[in-house]
């Protein structure tokens, strides 16, 4: 099974997610989309996917979104997605993509219900969070 993350080594919730793909047995395709970026039509097909608007993909902390003023509605679609790519840091992440859907990992948790194999076993955040005690159970 193909899965592929667009992912930020320096970000915490990207590491965690990638470290629940992996301890769900699987090798995820790794873009780093800071130096790689997606193409348009790629972006465009990922916020699809995801259901979201592109407004609701933007990363506002540590970006340029405050400088260049993209809380203001002015801006459509099509203007937001072009921040994106012209900005890569814009990009909220990690996205995750497999077989089973499409999801911006926020929290890193949300990647759960789209892998192949969701039973992943105890799982800690880098932080210290418990996201699945060591009996199996989610804790919320």
């Amino acid at each position: 099974m193909t899965i592929t993350i667009y992912h930020n080594p320096q970000c915490g919730t990207s590491r965690n997610t990638l470290a629940m793909i992996r301890q769900s047995r699987e090798e995820p395709e790794i873009i780093e989309y800071l130096k790689t970026p997606p193409s348009r039509a790629k972006l465009v097909e990922l916020i699809a996917a995801m259901g979201i608007t592109p407004r609701a993909l933007l990363r506002e902390k540590g970006t340029p979104f405050g400088e260049l003023g993209l809380a203001d509605p002015k801006w459509s679609d099509d203007d937001l997605v072009d921040a994106m790519l012209n900005h890569p840091i814009l990009i909220n992440r990690p996205i995750v993509v497999t077989p089973l859907g499409v999801v911006l990992a926020r929290p890193s948790e949300a990647v759960l219900p789209i892998l192949p194999n969701p039973d992943i076993g105890p799982f800690t955040k880098e932080d210290g969070e418990v996201v699945i005690d060591e009996s199996g159970k989610r804790v919320v």
